[in-house]
C-alpha cells in the first residue's frame, strides 16, 4: 500500500486507471468480526456509481464501495513465470483453438464465433480475441441471434490472470447478466521430462478414434459431428493402452502445432487408477510430439480436478492463466 511521507494511506488510483493492474485496501464492516481491513490485487475493471470492481487472477470479481478505500495504486504485472515455456495468453490461446476447431464458424470483428452442434463449450462458445466492431451491448445481441438460429446457448469464453487477458470484460459481462458456469485453468510444461518419465512400452498411437478408443472415452454416444473436432488440429495423435473385453485401460489425445504439444482425453479405468497408465500414455505422445519437432506442452484442468493438478504438477506442468465459459441471461 502507499503510505504518503506523513505516515498516512493515500488512493493513488482513479477511474482513469481502468484496465490496470491494481492493489486496494479497503476498511471492513466495523460491525464484522475479523480483520479491519481486506487488501485486494487485480484488475480494475471498473469504476462507475462509487462502486469498483476488480477481477482477481482467478476470475472472482470484487465490488468494493468507493467510500471503504483506504488506499490503493496501480501495481507492475504479476512477474513472469521462472519456469517451462515463455508464452503469451495471445499465443496459447491460438494454439488450443486450433487443437478444438468447430464444425462451423463465423467472425464478428475480431471475435470468433464457435458451433459444433453443443458438442463441448469450447467448441460452442465465441473467443473475443480483440475488437468485435460494435459496441459490446449490439455484439452480444448479435452473439445471442447467431447461436439461437442454431438452437444453441450463447456463451463467451473469457480468461484472466495474465498479461493481455479480459478482466475487464468478464466484469462486463457479469454486470450485463451472465453467468460463469465453468471455469478452468490452461498449464504449460517442458515437453521432454513428461517423455523421460517413462518408455511408454504397450501404448498404441494412431490418428484415428477407433471404436475401442471411444469406448473408453468420457462422452459417451459421440456423433459425427464430435468426431471432427476430435480429430481437427494440424497433427492429431490418438493414444491406446489395450484393456480386457476390447475396452482400453487407459487413452489419450495429443495435437502438435509448431512448438506446442497439447494433451487432452487423458483417461484412465477407474479400476486401474494410480497405476502409472496415465504417466504412460503422456510419455508416449510426448515421445511422437519431440519427434515432430515440439518442445513446450500445455493442457486444461478443471479446479476442483485434484488428482489431474497433482499429477501434471509432478510432471512439471505449472499454471499459465484461468479461462471461464459465460453463459447469456
Amino acid at each position: 500500500m502507499e503510505i504518503s511521507a506523513t505516515g498516512r494511506f493515500e488512493v493513488r488510483i482513479t477511474a482513469a486507471d481502468v484496465g490496470k493492474r491494481v492493489s486496494v485496501r479497503r476498511l471492513n464492516d466495523p460491525a464484522a468480526p475479523g480483520e479491519k481491513f481486506t487488501d485486494t490485487v487485480g484488475v480494475l475493471a471498473s469504476w462507475d456509481n462509487g462502486v469498483l470492481l476488480i477481477t482477481r487472477k482467478s476470475g472472482e470479481t470484487v465490488r468494493i464501495p468507493e467510500s471503504s478505500l483506504v488506499a490503493g495504486k496501480v501495481v507492475p504485472s504479476a512477474p513472469a513465470r521462472r519456469r517451462g515455456p515463455a508464452a503469451s495468453y495471445q499465443e496459447l490461446t491460438q494454439v488450443a483453438s486450433r487443437a478444438w476447431r468447430p464444425v462451423e464458424s463465423e467472425r464478428l470483428g475480431e471475435w470468433e464465433l464457435r458451433a459444433a452442434s453443443g458438442f463441448t463449450r469450447r467448441a460452442n462458445s465465441v473467443l473475443p480475441l480483440g475488437d468485435p466492431g460494435l459496441p459490446l451491448p449490439a455484439a452480444l445481441d448479435a452473439v445471442r441471434r447467431w447461436y439461437g438460429d442454431r438452437g444453441l446457448p450463447a456463451y463467451v469464453q473469457t480468461a484472466t490472470g495474465a498479461e493481455g487477458t479480459q478482466e475487464p470484460l468478464c466484469a462486463e459481462l457479469e454486470r450485463l447478466g451472465w453467468v460463469r458456469e465453468v471455469s478452468a485453468e490452461m498449464w504449460i510444461g517442458a515437453l521432454a521430462p513428461i517423455a523421460d518419465r517413462d518408455e511408454g512400452a504397450g501404448v498404441v498411437l494412431s490418428r484415428e478414434a477407433d471404436e475401442a478408443w471411444l469406448a473408453r472415452y468420457q462422452r459417451k454416444g459421440v456423433s459425427e459431428v464430435a468426431l471432427k473436432v476430435l480429430t481437427s488440429g494440424p497433427s492429431v495423435w490418438f493414444a491406446t493402452v489395450p484393456g480386457e473385453s476390447g475396452v482400453p485401460a487407459a487413452i489419450g489425445r495429443c495435437v502438435v502445432d509448431g512448438r506446442w504439444a497439447g494433451f487432452a482425453a487423458v483417461e484412465v479405468d477407474p479400476a486401474l487408477r494410480r497405476r502409472g497408465l496415465a504417466t504412460r500414455v503422456m510419455a508416449a505422445l510426448a515421445r511422437r510430439a519431440l519427434d515432430e519437432g515440439a518442445s513446450a506442452a500445455w493442457l486444461q484442468v478443471e479446479a476442483e480436478n485434484e488428482g489431474a493438478r497433482e499429477l501434471y504438477a509432478r510432471m512439471g506442468f505449472a499454471a499459465h492463466h484461468a479461462y471461464h465459459h459465460y453463459r447469456s441471461p
